[in-house]
């Protein structure tokens, strides 16, 4: 077991070291002529993105994605880094029963939701980069974000073109090229003091920022893609020193630890789409003491988009996933956190958009949460022990730069946005949800967000 032990720790060192060496590359050096995405490619935020915004991608984006981040216009004396700014007001229908950080108050909330700092880029034709640092102005705390380092190369097998890669990353999910899974699904931002939902599956952000996963990954003839990888936990000692703090350790993951993904991606030119599925199954010891009792998680997911591109004035997108979670709780269970060894959890999303001009730009979209009710795991928030939640998410948004021909591209991107989130049910119920007379819509957010980037 000590062996054993030893050999994860020096797994999880070396895949610190790499984040760390190859983030100090892309500054030093050679690499300092590397810019952040946009300056890079000499092209404008809309070759990636749809509506001159992320983070929902065009072909070119997702290809992009694919090779690493390493596509160029050739042109050096650029620099790798970019910054982010997103702050809002939130107002909820009925203010919450306690202010949901000692920074702010019950009800309307002027929050800055996050201030990040981003090394973006190639470091050389095969190598590059999308290192996150944010700053979350709700509880004053500063942490290690997203991350993905990966090395990409395309080869010529008789006239069939092949992209290979790996990836290492530290979310679940986010290292797709598609940008349809979880870590970068509609809403693309939301309020940080606004209610949540008691539950979602556990590739729904459940280790987000708290894992080191390695992916191989390969992409054929343009269409087919298909990913293999694996996910080791921080400890917690690394999760104090990322800024995460030891209090959020999910507890040691099995070491078999699985994660697939398969799609399907036809670009049309004219539109484009993406169908596939994924899988995620692994094992949480929540203590990390290796007593040998945890809790299983199986979650299977399908997934799929599409793009109306036309001559890009007028782009419409729909987008679609579901995932289905088997839970197997023998640890949470044993430790008297739950009333059943075992339960299920399934999450349906869906949205559809429409942008005119890559300027204006409408949302609608619908979640569910359905799952078998369990009163001691979720009765901090649902009286019936159901984690049952379903609502509606709709935007409108203004994005002034960023084009061809706007002020100051691709340098200056600017997203101004009202999302209205309304729910029919919440933690198990449309009345008094939580014993206290609370109703579903109690919860309903009015988010008006001003999104800027540099």
């Amino acid at each position: 077991m000590k062996t054993l032990l030893h050999r994860i720790r020096i797994h999880r060192t070396r895949l610190a070291a790499l984040f760390t060496l190859l983030a100090l590359g892309l500054a030093a050096g050679d690499a300092a002529a590397v810019p952040s995405f946009a300056r890079q490619t000499g092209q404008d935020c809309v070759a990636c993105h749809i509506g001159a915004y992320g983070p929902q991608l065009t072909p070119y984006g997702i290809r992009f994605k694919l090779g690493a981040y390493t596509d160029s216009d050739g042109k050096d004396g650029k620099v790798p880094l970019s910054a982010m700014l997103l702050g809002g007001f939130t107002h909820t229908a009925k203010g919450q029963a306690e202010a949901p950080t000692d920074r702010t108050g019950t009800n309307n909330n002027l929050v800055l939701d996050q201030a990040s700092l981003f090394v973006a880029g190639r470091a050389n034709d095969y190598i590059g980069a999308f290192l996150q640092s944010t700053y979350t102005g709700a509880d004053n705390t500063f942490a290690l974000d997203n991350a993905d380092v990966r090395m990409a190369r395309t080869l010529d097998y008789g006239g069939t073109d092949v992209t290979v890669g790996l990836s290492v990353h530290n979310t679940p999910g986010m290292q797709d090229p598609f940008n349809t899974l979880p870590a970068w699904r509609f809403p693309y931002v939301s309020s940080s003091v606004a209610p949540e939902p008691v539950a979602a599956p556990l590739f729904d952000g459940g280790l987000e920022q708290h894992v080191t996963g390695l992916s191989a990954y390969t992409f054929i003839n343009d269409s087919v893609y298909a990913e293999l990888g694996t996910y080791r936990a921080l400890p917690a000692g690394a999760l104090d020193t990322l800024g995460l703090g030891r209090d959020s350790y999910p507890g040691k993951l099995d070491r078999s630890t699985a994660y697939w993904r398969l799609a399907y991606f036809q670009d049309l030119k004219k539109s484009a789409f993406s169908a596939g599925v994924f899988g995620f199954d692994t094992g949480i010891d929540p203590s990390g003491d290796g007593s040998g009792l945890s809790d299983g998680y199986r979650d299977l997911g399908i997934d799929a988009h599409y793009q109306f591109l036309g001559t890009r004035e007028h782009i419409a997108t729909v987008n679609a996933s579901y995932i289905r979670e088997h839970q197997s709780r023998d640890a949470t269970f044993a430790a008297g956190g739950a009333d059943n060894r075992s339960g299920q959890l399934n999450e349906f999303n869906l949205n559809a958009s429409y942008t005119y001009d890559q300027t204006w730009g409408f949302t609608a979209g619908r979640f569910m949460i359905q799952g078998s009710r369990d009163a001691t795991l979720y009765g901090d928030g649902s009286a019936s022990g159901s984690p049952d939640s379903a609502g509606y998410v709709l935007q409108a948004d203004w994005t002034p730069w960023g084009k061809e021909g706007s002020w100051n591209s691709p340098w200056a991107n600017l997203r101004v946005g009202l999302q209205y989130t309304m729910y029919d049910r919440f933690n198990g119920a449309r009345h008094n949800y939580d014993g206290n007379g609370s109703d579903a819509s109690d919860n309903d957010t009015l988010y008006l967000f001003l999104w800027t980037s540099f």
